[in-house]
């Protein structure tokens, strides 16, 4: 089995004669058989994830040159004109050399200041770890081919442990630098696989260099780990054998309705809309449990993430639901779906007579033995 092995290398800043650089020159430079006059991009995301020129250059003999001040380092990326893909670099003040192919940017070399630094020792052992998968890749496709299931298992757990290194490689290299933009992105990658726990991620945030807590991809991160928090704090509220969070909405006829008006023995709080199959396909069950244990004490509410009070009453009529309703006419943005961390649906909370979460998500036949444990 192969031995995949990341050295951590750490990073040696050299002193430049003007330490504190006033302004940003990219000095780019393109191999390959391209003309004069060719137009190259610098361009950014915007709030909207979508790309904002920032300047544009031309090339001469095979250079082009960027130049601008920048108060904070930021990732930016260079396109070429007619060419496929681009080149990610962080642009910041100082003297910034791009080498690149023009048919292969994505592999440009991109060295001179701080920023750039760092993140090329991380691209590097990043291509490092793509080449051992690709490599691990086609050997499974190859044992598919002729059904060595030993060598399928064998080179699959080898290709667990790779990624399972490189994910402690990128942990390691945020903790061993935390003045490097590029540890922001991998903090921001974290969080987006759930590769590590919030508060590891969070003392990761907060271990940052005090300046590059200031860039614009760390207030956007800190910003995301504060709503993952928020998330995972009202996951915490609707848990199987918290108390069900009481809230009031609107009924179909206007009127204000709160869950504690509606608690019965056993309580169904039903998350639905008119829009949504697979609710509707349901409906039917839940109006046969209702309708059988009802009168034993269940009581139900739902939920309706409909956009229009049409869509909803008219649902609630051609279904049958004859058990209470209430709804913001909200979408996912319903402030109730937002208490209980409901971003799918159906979805569904069993309670019991105290009010407590007892099942979630129960369906068909499932659904009819809890609330007929509940009941009996």
């Amino acid at each position: 089995m192969r031995k995949i092995i990341f050295a951590l290398t750490t990073l040696t800043l050299l002193t430049a004669c003007n330490s504190n650089p006033e302004n940003y020159t990219i000095n780019g430079t393109l191999t390959g058989d391209i003309a004069d006059g060719v137009e190259v991009y610098l361009r950014k995301g915007g709030d909207d994830n979508q790309l904002i020129e920032i300047d544009t250059a031309k090339t001469v003999n095979g250079t082009f040159t960027f130049t601008g001040i920048k108060d904070q380092p930021e990732m930016h990326y260079i396109f070429v004109d007619k060419q496929i893909g681009y080149a990610a670099a962080v642009l910041e003040n100082g003297e910034i050399d791009f080498f690149a192919h023009k048919d292969s940017l994505g592999l440009a070399k991109i060295t001179g200041t701080i920023q750039n630094d760092f993140y090329e020792d991380y691209r590097d052992k990043s291509k490092e770890a793509s080449l051992q998968w690709a490599s691990i890749q086609e050997d499974i496709k190859n044992a598919n081919m002729t059904g060595d299931t030993v060598l399928i298992n064998s080179l699959a757990e080898e290709r667990n442990e790779l990624r399972e290194e490189f994910e402690n490689y990128e942990f390691d290299f945020i903790k061993s630098n935390p003045n490097a933009l590029i540890s922001v992105f991998l903090i921001d990658k974290a969080i987006s696989t759930r590769a590590s726990s919030t508060k590891e991620l969070q003392e990761m945030y907060n271990a940052l260099a005090p300046e590059i807590k200031e860039t614009s991809a760390a207030k956007k991160v800190i910003k995301t780990l504060d709503q993952l928090k928020e998330r995972e704090a009202k996951a915490k509220n609707t848990n199987v054998g918290a108390v069900a969070p009481n809230f009031s909405a609107p009924s179909p006829t206007g009127e204000l309705l709160a869950l504690n008006d509606v608690k019965g023995k056993a309580t169904l709080i039903d998350f639905w809309a008119a829009w949504c199959r697979p609710c509707r396909a349901e409906n039917p069950n839940i109006l046969k449990v209702y309708n059988k244990y009802h009168d034993k004490g269940l009581n139900i509410i739902g939920v309706s993430l409909d956009r229009t009070a049409e869509a909803w009453k008219k649902a609630i009529e051609d279904d049958g639901l004859t058990w209470n309703h209430v709804s913001n006419i909200a979408y996912f943005n319903d402030e109730i779906a937002m208490t209980y961390n409901v971003d799918a649906i159906p979805a569904a909370f069993l309670l019991d007579e105290n009010g407590v979460i007892v099942a979630k998500n129960l369906r068909g036949p499932a659904l009819e033995a809890k609330v007929a444990e509940l009941l009996n």
